[in-house]
């Protein structure tokens, strides 16, 4: 079973913002293109940091803890993580501006611009 403590927190926290998604109706998985850009902009630079620094030997990863899948340098989950915690980032986001009534400027405009 320990073997599922990465892969376990990672679904840990896309179960725990899935809400976000649902009940204050954020619109995260509703605009793919939208959230595959911010997946393009963050995931690949910090994907290239941590197989450099694994490299090196800055840090490593304990495989008992991980389901023992691994490409390149890096366990599986190491790369979920770099989508998944993104995109508990951005539903979070979403969803205090859904409450609070934040705009950053990409919302319709009233007169229906």
């Amino acid at each position: 079973m320990e073997s599922w403590t990465y892969a376990g927190m990672l679904l840990f926290v896309l179960a725990a913002t899935l809400p976000l998604e649902l009940v204050l109706r954020t619109r995260v998985y509703a605009r793919p293109r939208r959230l595959a850009l911010v997946l393009l902009c963050v995931a690949p630079p910090f994907i290239l940091w941590d197989v450099l620094a694994t490299r090196a030997g800055h840090w490593s990863f304990d495989l008992s803890q991980t389901l023992g899948v691994t490409i390149g340098d890096l366990p599986l989950e190491e790369l979920a993580f770099f989508f998944v915690v993104p995109v508990a980032s951005v539903l979070t986001l979403e969803a205090v501006r859904s409450v609070r009534g934040w705009t950053v400027g990409d919302e319709p405009e009233a007169d229906g611009r």
